[in-house]
C-alpha cells in the first residue's frame, strides 16, 4: 500500500482499520524526515479508500510510541545543512495540523514514551489513547529549546497552570495526567491493545468507534499531577520564570506532603535551559489565545531562531551526543537572559513563516 524504503514506518489495513506502524524500535521510534513523508502518504491513501473506517497509529517495539524527533539527525544537519533543519519542522508541523483536520477518526495508541514529536502525532488526533505505562511529555527545555508541535496549544488550555508546569520542566506524566491536562481521550490497559485492534478493524461505520472506544476503557485512577494542582495554579501564574522558581522554593522549603513533587520541579528548572524556559512561558501565554495553526505557525518561528541559537546544539550535545549531562547554557542564568532576547525569538528570520492556515 505504502511503502518507505528502510522499513522505518509499516503500513497495513486490517479490515476496516487502516494500521500505521513507527518503526525505529532501537530510537524508541523517533521521527525523521522519511517517515513523515510515509505518514503522509499512508493518510492519503486510507482518507482516499472507502474501505477504510479509521486509522490507528502505534509504535513498534515495548518502549513507546515515539520518543520525539530525531534529534541526532537534526544536530548533524544543524552543523552540516541548516536548511535541512528547517524543511523537517516545516513538513513536520504541516503534518500536525493535517492530523488535527483528518476527515476519518485517528486513533493515536500513546502506550509507553511519547515525548515530543511524538505528542504532535498523537495529541492532534480525534481519539487520543493512555495506558498504565504511558510516560508522555515535552521535554525541550531540557536540550534548549521550547516546546513545539502545537502541543503548547493544548498545554495552555490545562487546568490550573498543570500545562504551564509541563511546558517549563519537561516533567515526564502518566496516563491519568495525560488525561487530566487535556493530552489524551480515553484510557485503555496495555494488555486489551490486541483486542482493540481487532476489535477497530471489525467496525462498519466511522460511527462505530466511540462505541468500541468506551467499551474498552477502563479508569484510569486520580492523576498525581492534579492533586498538585492547588499549590501549581498559584506559583505557575507569577509573571516571570524567576518568580515561578521562587514560588516552587518556597513550596519545597515549607516541607509537608508537596515537597517531594515540588523538588522535582524545582530541579528541573534549575537545571534546563534559562533561555528555553524564559521562550516556552512567553509561547505557552500566546498560545492560550491562538487556533493551532497559529501556535504552529508561531513555532516554526521559534525553532528556527533556537536552531541559529547556542542553547539547542548544545543541549543535544549534552544529552544525545557526549552524553555528559552537563550543558553549558548561555546565558546560564535566568537573570541574564533579558526581555529583548526572549521576544526576538519571536520575530521571523530568513526562513521565513509557516503561513499554515
Amino acid at each position: 500500500m505504502v511503502d518507505v524504503a528502510d522499513q522505518s514506518l509499516l503500513v497495513q489495513q486490517c479490515g476496516s482499520l487502516g494500521v500505521i506502524t513507527l518503526n525505529r524500535p532501537r530510537a524508541v521510534n523517533a521521527l525523521n524526515y522519511q517517515m513523515m513523508q510515509g505518514l503522509n502518504a499512508a493518510l492519503d491513501r486510507f482518507e482516499a479508500d472507502p474501505g477504510v473506517c479509521a486509522v490507528l497509529v502505534r509504535g513498534a517495539g515495548e518502549r513507546g510510541l515515539c520518543a520525539g524527533g530525531d534529534i541526532v539527525a537534526l544536530y548533524r544537519a544543524m552543523k552540516d545543512a541548516p536548511q535541512e533543519g528547517v524543511e523537517f519542522f516545516r513538513y513536520e508541523y504541516a503534518l500536525n495540523l493535517r492530523l488535527s483536520r483528518y476527515p476519518k477518526p485517528y486513533i493515536a495508541l500513546m502506550d509507553g514514551l511519547v515525548l515530543g514529536g511524538g505528542l504532535g502525532v498523537s495529541a492532534h488526533g480525534s481519539h487520543r489513547l493512555v495506558t498504565e505505562r504511558t510516560r508522555a511529555g515535552m521535554p525541550e527545555t531540557v536540550i534548549g529549546f521550547s516546546p513545539d508541535v502545537g502541543v503548547l496549544n493544548i498545554l495552555a488550555r490545562a487546568p490550573q497552570h498543570l500545562g504551564v508546569l509541563m511546558a517549563l520542566t519537561g516533567l515526564h506524566v502518566g496516563g491519568a495526567d495525560a488525561l487530566a491536562v487535556g493530552l489524551a481521550d480515553f484510557f485503555i490497559p496495555s494488555a486489551r491493545v490486541d483486542d482493540l485492534v481487532g476489535e477497530l478493524s471489525g467496525v462498519a461505520d466511522s460511527s462505530e468507534v466511540d462505541g468500541v472506544l468506551a467499551g474498552m476503557q477502563v479508569d484510569a485512577g486520580a492523576s498525581p499531577l492534579a492533586a498538585q494542582a492547588a499549590w501549581v495554579q498559584q506559583a505557575f501564574a507569577a509573571d516571570s520564570v524567576e518568580q515561578i522558581r521562587e514560588s516552587v522554593r518556597q513550596v519545597v522549603a515549607a516541607g509537608g506532603e508537596r515537597a517531594e513533587f515540588a523538588t522535582r520541579v524545582l530541579g528541573a528548572m534549575e537545571q534546563n535551559s534559562p533561555t528555553g524556559m524564559k521562550v516556552a512561558l512567553e509561547a505557552v501565554r500566546r498560545a492560550a489565545t491562538q487556533s493551532l495553526a497559529q501556535t504552529l505557525n508561531q513555532d516554526f518561528v521559534t525553532t528556527c531562531r533556537a536552531m541559529e541559537g547556542h542553547d539547542l546544539s548544545e543541549g543535544i550535545r549534552a544529552q544525545v551526543i557526549d552524553k555528559d549531562r552537563n550543558p553549558a547554557w548561555s546565558p546560564a542564568r535566568l537573570e541574564e537572559v533579558g526581555g529583548g532576547t526572549v521576544l526576538a525569538f519571536f520575530e521571523p528570520t530568513d526562513a521565513g513563516e509557516l503561513g499554515l492556515a
